[in-house]
């Protein structure tokens, strides 16, 4: 599996990277996603039409060329399972390079699930071991980044002393609440990590020259012996709240500044603004880089038919029909099929597993888009009905509400996947 090698381009670099080895985190149950999250982790969610959310960090991990990458998964873990084992699979008989799932599990040494970010990695130190990295790269399975990896491996090694190393973002000072703000010192090194303040007096100390702030990415790489020494007291669970804090009073913790996007995929609202983001004419988060690809399942579908339709701003996957319609500012998944006389304004139309119908008591109807609807400021997850004539659109302007059909979330419809709207409905 050697998906980059012109992206590294020290060659005393080279020679380490097979020292390196991924842990990506699968996530808690992510219910402020929810009901995308009903039936999927959050890194299992459909994302751009055609990918899953996991797709990111593995790409990156690859595209660095850090090829030998865990996933830890607990909740609601069959689908993202799945996607890894379809999309990831390899037979290299040297094990050089590998993706492989590492479930939640109950042991005789430990009779409780993953219980935080750290205590994840503590459970698995087994398996860490066995493959005796020097240096262990810790990325989250639910964030939206394009990030050369070895560029930050590299200023990890640039110091001898480092020994933790945490990827930050500037931010301005409205998206300080809910993330963990550090303040960087005379070489990098952190002096201060403040986790979720509740207001900025709390983190005014750390603001930058510019008067951004630098927000932990959750992106880590730890010496092995330090992450081994870290995780030792067994009443620390999570990176961020306690063993960072720790860390930085105890050992050489040094920030990286990413100055690229970075998304931090924590809610519906932000969901919805990152996928509508990458049908702008120049998006922050470019799918279209060669030398990155964002790599998923490789499916074997026809191209997209389309039968007089107005398309403008959309990104539309392969397998998909659309008929007679219009679809502005949106973005189409795979198979998905959207009838004559439809109109769609900045929505994401999750894609189809089938093409085919939908079974209810009163008999089967076909799943996709039906004809003569309008939907507007719409989620749609996979694998839904909606029937003729339905208007999605939230005209109350409702922030919360939900029924049989759909959910209303930050002001955003939301169909949950397996739904089937019926002719007529209207909200």
């Amino acid at each position: 599996m050697r998906f980059q090698e012109d992206s590294i381009d020290c060659v005393d670099f080279i020679l380490k990277k097979d020292e390196v080895l991924t842990i990506i985190l699968g996530g808690g149950k992510g219910t402020r996603l929810l009901p995308l999250t009903e039936k999927r982790s959050k890194p299992a969610v459909s994302f751009g039409g055609k990918y899953r959310l996991i797709d990111i960090p593995i790409s990156n991990s690859l595209n660095s060329g850090f090829e030998k990458i865990f996933i830890l998964t607990q909740f609601n873990s069959y689908s993202l399972n799945r996607h890894i084992n379809r999309t990831y699979a390899t037979n290299n008989i040297h094990q050089k390079s590998f993706v492989e799932i590492i479930a939640a599990e109950q042991t005789v040494s430990s009779a409780n699930w993953f219980e935080g970010t750290a205590d994840a990695v503590r459970k698995v130190l087994p398996y860490i071991r066995e493959q005796k990295p020097k240096y262990v790269l810790i990325l989250s399975g639910d964030q939206l980044y394009n990030m050369d990896l070895s560029d930050f491996m590299q200023s990890h090694l640039m110091d001898p002393e480092t020994e933790i190393s945490v990827a930050t973002n500037a931010i301005p000072e409205d998206q300080i609440y809910g993330l963990g703000i550090v303040k960087a010192g005379v070489g990098g090194f952190i002096q201060e990590f403040i986790e979720k303040p509740q207001d900025v007096t709390q983190v005014e100390s750390c603001r930058t020259k510019n008067g951004s702030f630098l927000a932990n990415m959750g992106i880590y790489i730890f010496n092995t012996s330090t992450l081994i020494d870290v995780l030792e007291d067994r009443n620390m669970a999570d990176f961020g709240k306690e063993i960072l804090p720790r860390a930085i009073r105890e050992r050489k913790v040094k920030a990286y500044t990413y100055d690229g996007y970075w998304e931090d995929i924590g809610t519906i609202k932000a969901f919805y603004e990152a996928n509508l983001m990458l049908t702008d004419h120049i998006p922050k988060f470019n799918l279209y880089l060669e030398k990155t690809p964002i790599y998923t399942r490789a499916r074997a579908l026809p191209p997209s038919k389309i039968i007089q339709a107005v398309v403008n701003q959309a990104l539309i996957s392969e397998g998909t029909i659309l008929n007679q319609c219009e679809v502005h500012r949106s973005i189409i998944g795979v198979r998905q099929l959207i009838a004559s006389g439809t109109k769609i304004y900045d929505s994401i139309i999750m894609g189809l597993d089938h093409y085919g119908y939908f079974d209810r008591k009163s008999g089967k109807i076909p799943i996709g888009i039906g004809p003569n609807c309008e939907i507007r400021r719409t989620i749609v997850d996979k694998d839904c009905a909606i029937g003729a004539n339905v208007r999605l659109l939230n005209e109350q302007n409702l922030q919360e509400y939900e029924d049989e059909y759909v959910r209303i979330r930050e002001g955003i419809i939301v169909v949950p996947r397996h739904t089937a709207v019926p002719d007529g409905y209207s909200i």
